[in-house]
C-alpha cells in the first residue's frame, strides 16, 4: 500500500457508455469526490436495417469536454492516475496515420447476422465459445469483421487497424496505441485462458494479428501536443488501458467474488458474476471475459433494459414517471394478460437470436399503456430468470443479488418484479455510478493505493421475493418461452 495521505490526491475516471460520456474524480480509497464530475448525453445513430453506430471523433470530444469539466471542477486535487471503461464489443477501423475509415460499430449493430450465420456454418461454434468465451454473433468482431470485408471491401482494405473506441481515444492521445486484457477479451478473438489473440478464429476470418492492437494492461504516460497544453496535471501521469464497462461495475458495486451476482439495468441489461480465476472453462449459455488479467467475469447480457422502458415512454401515452412507478405498483403480477418477448434490439441473451424482434400477444381493445409498460419489465424479469438458472448451473452455491444501473435504482416497482421473477431477494446498491467506480478502483489497485478484495461496500435496500408471485411468474415464463419458441 502507498503510506503518503490520500489528501488531496485522486484518479480521473472516465466512462464512456452508449447513452453518455462521464468523467469523475476519485480519492485514494475509492471514493468520489463531491462536484468533481461531468456528464454529457448522446445517443447512438440507429437505422432500420439493424445499424448502430457512432462517429469516432464525436466520442473522442465528448471524452475530451467531459475532462475538461471534472478537472475544472476538481482543480485542487494532484492526479495520480486515468482510468477508462468503455462499451465492450464494438469496433471501428483506422488508417495508416490514425483517421477512421468506419463509424464506431456498436454490439447494437445488428448487420451482421447473416456472417455470423454463415461463421457458425464453417466453424464449430462450441470449440469457439470454449476457447474465446464468445458466441458466433453480431454483437462480437468475428462476425462484424466478416460482414465488413464483404459489404466495404475498400473501407475494410484501408483499415490498417481494427481497434475499440477506448483504443481510438488514446492513438489520438499519445499517437500509439494498446488494447487492454479486459478490452480484448470480449471481443471474439481472445484466447481466454492463454490471453492471446486466437490463432483459429484469426484464420477463419484471414484477419492478420498485426491488424489488431498489441494486449498489454501497461499504462501509457506521456500526452502528446495539444492534449499536454490542454491538460498539463495529466500530461506525464499513467493512463491505464480502458476495460470493459459491465467488468468495471461489478467491481464498482462491490460483486467482486462467486458469491455475488451483479444485476445491471441501465440501457441494456445484464447478470454478472466475477472473481479471480487464471483458467476457467465456460459452460454453454453464458459468456465468459475478463476484468484485467487476475479476474474473470461470467454471465448474460440482454439487448433491453432501459431502453426499451424510454421506447415505450416515447411511442406509447404513459403517465409521467412518478406517477407511472405508482400505478406499477398497484398492478398484480401478470395481471395484463399479455405475454411479452424483450428483443426490439435483437437478443444477445439468453438464445443468442441474430435477427430476433420484439412480440406482444394477448393485446385486446382492454389493453391499456400501463399494462404494456408493466408486462415488458416483467418481461426483462423473466429474461434474467433464465439466465439466473445458466449461471447457477455455471457458479454452484447461493448467491447474493445486488442491482445497479438507473433502470433499478430509479424504480422499485422494477425491482421488486425482478426480486419476484428471480424468487430471492435483491439488494440495491448504493454505489450511484458502478462502472465509473470499478474503473477507478481498477486502477487504484494498480497504483498501490487499496486492495480491492478487502474493500467493503454495503448495499441499500433490500427487496425480498413473494412466494405466491414467484410461481406466477413461472407460469408466465413457460407461457414466454412457449411464445418465443412459436416465432423464432
Amino acid at each position: 500500500m502507498n503510506s503518503t495521505s490520500g489528501k488531496n490526491r485522486a484518479a480521473l475516471s472516465i466512462d464512456i457508455g452508449s447513452s453518455s460520456v462521464r468523467a469523475s474524480l476519485y480519492d485514494t480509497s475509492g471514493e468520489p469526490i463531491p462536484g468533481a464530475e461531468a456528464k454529457l448525453d448522446h445517443d447512438l445513430e440507429y437505422d432500420s436495417d439493424g445499424a448502430a453506430t457512432k462517429n469516432p471523433d464525436e466520442l473522442l470530444d465528448l471524452t475530451a469536454r467531459a475532462v475538461d469539466e471534472a478537472m475544472s471542477k476538481g482543480g485542487g486535487y494532484e492526479i495520480i492516475g486515468v482510468a477508462m471503461c468503455t462499451f465492450w464489443h464494438s469496433l471501428l477501423g483506422v488508417g495508416h496515420d490514425g483517421t477512421p475509415t468506419t463509424p464506431v460499430f456498436t454490439w447494437a449493430d445488428r448487420r451482421s447476422a447473416v456472417a455470423a450465420n454463415e461463421l457458425r456454418a464453417r466453424l464449430d461454434e462450441g470449440a469457439v465459445h470454449r476457447r474465446t468465451g464468445c458466441v458466433l454473433h453480431s454483437s462480437y468482431w468475428p462476425a462484424k469483421l466478416s460482414w465488413l470485408e464483404n459489404e466495404s471491401p475498400e473501407a475494410f482494405e484501408k483499415s490498417e487497424r481494427w481497434i475499440s473506441p477506448g483504443e481510438y481515444i488514446y492513438l489520438r492521445l499519445f499517437g500509439e496505441t494498446s488494447v487492454g486484457t479486459s478490452m480484448a477479451s470480449a471481443n471474439g478473438l481472445f484466447e481466454q485462458n492463454e490471453k492471446r489473440w486466437d490463432e483459429e478464429i484469426l484464420e477463419a476470418i484471414r484477419l492478420p494479428e498485426d491488424r489488431l492492437s498489441p494486449v498489454s494492461d501497461a499504462p501509457m504516460r506521456g500526452l502528446r501536443g495539444e492534449w499536454a497544453e490542454r491538460w498539463p496535471k495529466l500530461a506525464e501521469v499513467p493512463w491505464f488501458p480502458a476495460v470493459g464497462d459491465g467488468a468495471a461495475s461489478n467491481v464498482g458495486c462491490g460483486c467482486v467474488d462467486e458469491g455475488k451476482l451483479a444485476l445491471m439495468v441501465g440501457t441494456s441489461g445484464a447478470m454478472r458474476i466475477l472473481w479471480k480465476a487464471e483458467a476457467i472453462e465456460v459452460p454453454p449459455g453464458v459468456w465468459r471475459y475478463r476484468a484485467d488479467s487476475e479476474r474473470v467475469v461470467m454471465g448474460g447480457a440482454l439487448s433491453n433494459g432501459g431502453n426499451l422502458v424510454e421506447w415505450l415512454r416515447d411511442t406509447l401515452r404513459l403517465p409521467e414517471p412518478d406517477e407511472a412507478e405508482k400505478l406499477l405498483a398497484e398492478m398484480g403480477p401478470d395481471s395484463h394478460g399479455l405475454t411479452f418477448l424483450p428483443l426490439l434490439a435483437g437478443e444477445r441473451g439468453p438464445g443468442w437470436a441474430d435477427r430476433a424482434n420484439g412480440v406482444v400477444a394477448g393485446l385486446s381493445m382492454a389493453s391499456e399503456p400501463m399494462d404494456i409498460l408493466r408486462a415488458a419489465m416483467e418481461s426483462v424479469a423473466l429474461r434474467f430468470a433464465i439466465i439466473a438458472g445458466m449461471l447457477e448451473k455455471a457458479s454452484s452455491g447461493e448467491k447474493e443479488v445486488i442491482a445497479t444501473g438507473g433502470g433499478l435504482v430509479n424504480s422499485p416497482a422494477w425491482t421488486r418484479i425482478m426480486a419476484d421473477a428471480l424468487g430471492r431477494p435483491v439488494k440495491l446498491s448504493n454505489v450511484e455510478e458502478a462502472s465509473s467506480r470499478g474503473a477507478a478502483l481498477l486502477a487504484l489497485e494498480k497504483l498501490g493505493e487499496i486492495e480491492i478484495d478487502k474493500l467493503s461496500t454495503p448495499p441499500g435496500e433490500t427487496f425480498a421475493p413473494d412466494e405466491k408471485n414467484h410461481e406466477t411468474y413461472m407460469n408466465a415464463l413457460e407461457r414466454q418461452k412457449r411464445l418465443y419458441g412459436a416465432v423464432l
